[in-house]
């Protein structure tokens, strides 16, 4: 099992879909990939290829009995760095105000790892004043953000909005592992 413990965030928006090439991407760099879906991601990609790729259930429930101290904790204590790929609005909004009513969003405020999101939404809403806002404060809080990039967006538009592709996002994740190692275990003296 790899010491390069990352959780995979997946908010809901169309780029959604594109996660799976990401999650791909870090098994075969053999980095042990946890995903947490929130429910609204569900209408984008299906757990089930999520779990096939990254060989491990995916989370989607707050209120789990298989981890006793809450999935938020749990999940949050065993890895080294939480992507959400994508980052939705409303996610961000979330997490700028601190508000936690799903497990992702718990999940957040509950990491204390380095943390990566990637905007993706329509061009009008990135530049929004309320989400500019969100972002700037993610920026102050420590949150790394990847994109979002110019181009072709779903709603038939160019602009900007459009999430950074998944080679680029496995790029930066991949250079923020090896920039901060996890330490080795210590050997017993002998």
């Amino acid at each position: 099992m790899s010491d390069q413990k990352v959780i995979i965030g997946v908010t809901g928006g169309i780029a959604a879909y594109k996660t799976a090439a990401l999650v791909s991407q870090l098994v075969k760099a053999n980095v042990d990939v946890t995903v947490v879906m929130t429910h609204a991601s569900h209408h984008f990609v299906g757990a089930a290829t999520l779990t096939a790729l990254s060989g491990k259930r995916v989370h989607t429930e707050l209120f789990d009995d298989a981890m006793p101290l809450g999935a938020h904790i749990e999940l949050a204590r065993r890895a080294n760095l939480l992507c959400i790929v994508p980052a939705s609005a409303d996610f961000m909004a979330k997490a700028a105000q601190g508000l936690a009513d799903d497990l992702l969003s718990t999940l957040y405020l509950a990491f204390t790892g380095d943390v990566m999101m990637c905007p993706a939404m329509n061009k009008e809403m990135w530049a929004h004043p309320a989400v500019q806002r969100n972002v700037q404060q993610l920026i102050e809080d420590g949150v790394q953000m990847i994109g979002p990039d110019s181009g072709w967006q779903s709603c038939r538009v160019e602009g900007t909005g459009r999430m950074t592709e998944p080679d680029e996002i496995f790029e930066v994740i991949q250079a923020r592992l090896a920039s901060h190692p996890v330490p080795s275990p210590s050997k017993g003296e002998g």
